[in-house]
């Protein structure tokens, strides 16, 4: 989901450069984009779109075997991130449509 914004880098809102995945399967931002004025409003933004809700489920998923959530739980915050995403995707492709 990539909002057109004024004086921004086109990276802007662009999951997979502002919060790449490294090589250990975590996620964790550039130094470029440390150094960017734009920063929190472009993860945010980034995070916003349907590639944001995935990458909430496997934070999930490694609490979960972590043992640091139980099954309830993870059920739970599971089955309320695939409603929100089947949400997101259906919002996303009016938008492409508009």
């Amino acid at each position: 989901m990539k909002e057109e914004k004024p004086n921004c880098p086109v990276c802007f809102g662009n999951l997979e450069i502002v919060f790449p995945e490294s090589g250990d399967g975590l996620r964790t931002s550039p130094e470029t984009c440390m150094a960017c004025l734009h920063k929190t409003e472009c993860l945010r933004t980034a995070m916003k779109g349907s590639s944001g809700i995935t990458v909430r489920e496997a934070a999930v998923d490694r609490a979960y075997t972590s043992g640091s959530m139980g099954f309830v739980e993870r059920w739970s915050r599971k089955k309320e991130l695939n409603r929100r995403l089947k949400q997101q995707v259906k919002k996303e492709k009016s938008q492409k449509e508009t």
